[in-house]
């Protein structure tokens, strides 16, 4: 087999021999310099497999296609392993099919899996050449030594001849039964991973590999990389899901530094090109006919590979387009590029990222939070060549940038955005490209011109297929081992007040609460009491009730509460670091924005509700800004009113009462059970009843006898008796026995607490809704009737 022969492409096979301009090769031939899958991801520069291949001669080469799939398998970095698969599996399909084994096919994947796992130490410098030798070692349809160090000499000779091999032939049974079968006799040799590393302590010495090992499989990884967090949050799914797709068949280089630096390690650091002082001493012993014909045929070996100039170190800019043109789709494809170039396993340069719009604003996408605010970001001009130009004249004079600028494909006809790009073609490297239908273009400009470097088409419809689903509160959540127990809205008595709130309203003299969970809650205040002797913390204050849950907003910035027309509360809200007001309908979710950039808005004005109206009032201005509440949103300069500022001070002090009335809640349950003094014990806390009338929650300090056991959000007792728990801070008492009724009590650490039925209700009023029909008794009376019969029943059943 000659050079030409081995290094042959074929069409429709797993790889083909590419060009990236970007990077010389030290033969001075940069043409097919670079082996990748085709729409799965690079495998390496020719170079390196040309210096692995170096290190594999003394054994003989194994089939090519079998080393490249191995060489892939064996990457660190995020690898497309589906893709890979993809290409060995469609093989079936060809009109040679009938003779590729469907078992050989299943082996060889099942091989590159378990390559794939291997402990990350092993694929690394002289331990990747390790491996190879001890996987090719005596392997089938292997290159004899003597053709193999032909097939090295031939190339170094004339690297041109790789051309030649570039030339796709057609694809023939017998290439495609060499590769696979070799990885499926391959995994028979070594059908697991410890298999393959047993094999490498027989090899080489690594005394340190197996504690490594060891360690590895028995660590659990939890963090969660950044890719998958955005894929799990319904509001960034869109962008992350497209992320690595993206990845897989981006051609864009990652680094601009000489492919000479890979490292490997061992004798691959020897060649034969190099300085007089760093020859081998060993060199120096020849004769001197000897010497001088090794040194003029580049045969000399010396102790360091003499490594092409570095490219210059440019700094990455991406300019995202937040014109009209790039909304919905496109801007979310402009996102997913953007974070795909950033986010790159083999990028190790910063990146900075610009939004274009009628300014050029600097923003950053390392964080979920930060995808999800920028994600909002438009802008109302439709193409952005003004801002593009400042960025370039105004704002970046330097030469040493490499700009990439994401636009909607549509914005290329533009004449303006045609011209701005030209002028700075020399700084702006890369264009990309995208369209409602999710195809992206690649754009490079090298010498002057622009080439399409690739296009990638992304199946929107089949990655956005299963959104996830928008977590209500963690009882609805659902999981793989069955569905929580339903909640009501709302219970006979109120829930416990929050500490932590968002926000808190006095609308139409009612209170309202916009709280932590999303929800917008009411409460009330009071000095009606039915008895004064007790609870004298709570002589005011009242639980609250849930009027509306999963309230999509950001909590940040500045909130007021209304109703229009209809009734439905308009939540309104300002982030004065963006200068961004929004208005969003609690009950239908409608939402509308607009953006005060260029509006002259003081940095201490506050966002309120006064007469039918919301305001960005500032006493000291002569005129203020008022926003409407019904239908989309419109703003408009009115003059100031003193008695805009009477009513929000007085509103405000009212407001203010509500600061300190928040309770601590027990929201997450685990063990619930009868301790050995017969009293319910709920999260490591006693219900108790050490005060007259009142019962509460202190440490429990005794053991469980009786567990409760639990499936979700239920805790159910040998008798059948059960507790259903809610995180908003409520127990739902259900017992086995039928003429005792359902029954509720607040789970909180702090404070009496209440025991109602449906009925009547006893204890702290701080939980007794404002207007009710429930008949209020003591508590001594409801514990006893209530709780008491509950507890019994569980005992007499165990007894």
């Amino acid at each position: 087999m000659d050079v030409k022969e081995y290094f042959q492409s074929y069409e429709h096979y797993f790889w083909e021999w590419t060009t990236d301009e970007d990077v010389p090769d030290n033969t001075g031939y940069n043409e097919n310099n670079l082996i990748s899958i085709p729409n799965v991801g690079v495998i390496a520069y020719r170079l390196y497999i040309i210096e692995i291949l170096e290190e594999l001669q003394q054994e003989g080469f194994p089939p090519f296609g079998s080393f490249l799939l191995i060489l892939y398998a064996i990457q660190d970095g995020y690898l497309n392993m589906d893709g890979v698969y993809y290409h060995l599996k469609r093989q079936k399909g060809k009109p040679f099919g009938k003779d590729v084994s469907v078992n050989d096919i299943e082996l060889a994947i099942s091989f590159l899996e378990n390559l794939n796992n291997l402990e990350s130490v092993l694929k690394k410098g002289q331990n990747k050449i390790n491996l190879l030798n001890t996987i090719f070692k005596d392997c089938h349809n292997k290159i004899s030594q003597i053709n193999s160090k032909l097939i090295i000499k031939k190339f170094e000779r004339s690297p041109i001849i790789i051309g030649e091999s570039a030339n796709k032939k057609l694809l023939t049974k017998n290439v495609v039964n060499r590769d696979i079968t070799t990885l499926a006799l391959l995994h028979n040799k070594f059908p697991t991973v410890k298999s393959i590393i047993d094999a490498m302590i027989n090899v080489v010495d690594l005394p340190e590999l197996d504690e490594e090992v060891i360690q590895d499989e028995t660590t659990i990884e939890t963090n969660k990389d950044f890719i998958q967090e955005l894929i799990e949050d319904p509001k960034t799914f869109q962008v992350g899901s497209l992320i690595k797709r993206i990845w897989s068949g981006l051609k864009i280089p990652m680094r601009h530094l000489s492919p000479g630096e890979q490292p490997i390690g061992g004798i691959s650091d020897m060649t034969n090109k190099g300085e007089l002082s760093k020859m081998l001493l060993s060199e120096f012993a020849n004769e001197d006919e000897i010497f001088m014909n090794r040194v003029a045929n580049n045969e000399a070996l010396y102790i360091q590979r003499e490594i092409p100039p570095e490219e210059n170190i440019f700094e990455r800019i991406i300019l995202i387009d937040t014109s009209l043109k790039n909304w919905g789709s496109p801007k979310v494809l402009a996102f997913a590029s953007a974070i795909a170039v950033i986010k790159h396993p083999k990028a190790h340069s910063e990146c900075k990222v610009f939004a274009l719009g009628q300014t050029n604003v600097a923003i950053s996408l390392d964080k979920v939070e930060e995808v999800v605010d920028n994600l909002n970001q438009v802008s109302p001009v439709l193409e952005v060549s003004p801002a593009l130009d400042r960025f370039f004249q105004e704002e970046h004079k330097e030469k040493d940038l490499e700009v990439f600028f994401i636009t909607h494909q549509e914005n290329l006809a533009n004449e303006n955005i045609q011209r701005t790009i030209h002028e700075n073609r020399d700084r702006l490297k890369f264009l990309v490209t995208t369209s409602a239908d999710g195809e992206l273009n690649f754009y490079k400009h090298h010498k002057g011109t622009r080439k399409h470097i690739q296009k990638v088409l992304l199946p929107l419809k089949e990655l956005w297929a299963n959104p996830p689903q928008r977590r209500k509160n963690r009882e609805n959540d659902i999981s793989s081992s069955g569905k929580r127990t339903d909640l009501p809205l709302n219970y006979p008595i109120l829930f416990p007040m929050p500490t932590h709130k968002i926000a808190q309203f006095l609308y139409e003299g009612e209170f309202f609460i916009l709280s932590n969970k999303k929800q917008l809650l009411k409460t009330y205040l009071s000095d009606n009491y039915y008895s004064r002797d007790y609870y004298d913390y709570y002589k005011t204050y009242h639980g609250s009730e849930v009027l509306i849950e999963d309230i999509s907003v950001k909590p940040k910035g500045q909130f007021a509460l209304a109703k229009n027309k209809q009734q439905q509360f308009i939540l309104c809200q300002y982030q004065p670091d963006k200068k961004l007001i929004s208005k969003l309908n609690l009950n239908t979710k409608e939402y509308s924005e607009q953006n005060l950039t260029g509006q002259n808005i003081p940095a201490d004005s506050r966002l309120i509700y006064f007469g039918r109206g919301f305001y960005l009032f500032n006493a000291e201005m002569s005129s203020i800004f008022k926003i409407n509440i019904d239908g989309n949103i419109s703003i408009e300069s009115v003059k100031n009113d003193a008695e805009i500022q009477k009513n929000d001070t007085k509103a405000s002090a009212e407001a203010s009462r509500l600061n300190y009335n928040g309770i601590k809640i027990v929201g997450n349950f685990s063990k619930i059970g009868i301790n050995t003094k017969d009293n319910l014990v709920v999260s490591g806390n006693e219900l108790n009843k050490n005060y007259e009338n009142s019962i509460n929650f202190i440490k429990n300090k005794f053991d469980i006898k009786i567990f409760a056991e639990q499936n979700k959000n239920k805790f159910t007792f040998p008798d059948g008796s059960e507790i259903i728990t809610d995180s908003r801070g409520m127990l739902t008492f259900k017992s086995s026995n039928g003429n005792i009724p359902t029954f509720y009590i607040p789970s909180t650490e702090q404070g009496f607490l209440s025991l109602s039925t449906n009925v009547e209700f006893g204890g702290s009023e701080y939980y007794l809704p404002e207007n009710t029909l429930l008949k209020v008794k003591k508590m001594e009376d409801m514990y006893s009737d209530y709780l008491e019969k509950f507890i019994n029943q569980i005992l007499e059943y165990g007894a």
